[in-house]
Order: structure tokens, then C-alpha cells, then sequence
């Protein structure tokens, strides 16, 4: 293979495919995707996104494969106009409860500043503590994913001191 077949081969962008997905299915979004992707170029992601799930496709896997976006971002798309509920990741906020231990942990990530995530870490320590005390291990657990949540948003935002603040907490623990 010469280097620039290699480039290209590489440079392909990688197809979401589901184990479940039976292959009838597949060779039918194939087929539909040159059609919307024509039709698509012209509008925006958010509003391919929302023009496809109310025209029946709800599956994201689908939506993705499509329209070439990132699962998190065709998620949140959907979830911010009340398509769906429920979803969650590495940048959903933290104001919007995922479970019962939201409300402890509402408004306590901050990495603005090295000293924002060292009160953020003051914050999320005490509540580990409070778990521990309490001898609630998810609790503790929650506290420990925050943490980690702050650490990846602080580091991809390019903030590597206030990233090493939460590393720093996540080592002790």
C-alpha cells in the first residue's frame, strides 16, 4: 500500500456500527444516506438532527451514522428540545439530576481557576466524608465521579493545572 492510499484509508471517517444491528438495516441507511446527505449539506447538524428523529428516526446510533456527529452531541440536541430524557455524559451539567445524589453535588464542579477547582475538591471531599461517615459507598462513589468529571472537563478545556487539582484528590481516594 503506498503512503498516500494509507492517508486516505486513514483520514476515512469511522462508521458507528451496533453489534445489534442486522445488516438489512445497514445496507438501507446506506442507501438513505447519500440521499440525506445531499439534502443535509445545506442545513445545520442541529437541525439535521432534529428533521431526521421527527421523521422516525429515533435510534442515535442511526442519527450519527447519518449525519457524521458525535453520540453526545446528537443526544443533547434531542434532550434539550424534550425529545428524549434521560441522558448523561462527560458535559451534561451537573444542575440537572442524574440520580439521588444530584441534589448534594448541584453547583459544586468549578475549574475556572486553580483556586475555583481547589474549592470544588474542598467541596466534593466534604461530601465524601459525609458518605463515609454515613457508610454510603455510592454516595462516596458519586463524589469520586464528580471529581473524575471535573478532571476531564478541566483537561479538555486545556486547563491543566486545575485538572491536576481533581487528579491530585482522585490519587488520595
Amino acid at each position: 500500500m503506498t503512503t498516500e492510499e494509507l492517508i486516505r484509508e486513514e483520514s476515512k471517517p469511522l462508521a458507528l456500527e451496533l453489534e445489534y444491528a442486522d445488516e438489512a438495516q445497514l445496507s438501507l441507511v446506506e442507501q438513505d444516506d447519500e440521499t440525506a446527505r445531499s439534502e443535509a449539506e445545506a442545513r445545520s447538524k442541529k437541525d439535521q438532527i432534529l428533521a431526521l428523529y421527527e421523521s422516525g428516526v429515533t435510534d442515535i446510533a442511526q442519527i450519527v451514522r447519518r449525519i457524521s456527529a458525535r453520540p453526545s452531541y446528537v443526544a443533547q440536541v434531542l434532550q434539550r428540545e424534550g425529545l428524549i430524557t434521560g441522558y448523561f455524559d462527560l458535559y451534561t451539567t451537573t444542575a440537572r439530576e442524574q440520580n439521588i445524589y444530584s441534589r448534594f453535588f448541584r453547583n459544586v464542579l468549578a475549574f475556572k481557576t486553580v483556586e475555583a477547582s481547589r474549592e470544588s475538591v474542598k467541596k466534593i471531599d466534604r461530601l465524601y466524608n459525609y458518605f463515609e461517615r454515613l457508610g454510603d459507598r455510592a454516595g462516596q462513589h458519586q463524589a469520586m465521579v464528580l471529581a473524575l468529571t471535573g478532571k476531564n472537563r478541566a483537561r479538555w478545556s486545556g486547563k491543566q493545572e486545575e485538572s491536576e487539582v481533581f487528579s491530585e484528590w482522585l490519587a488520595a481516594h
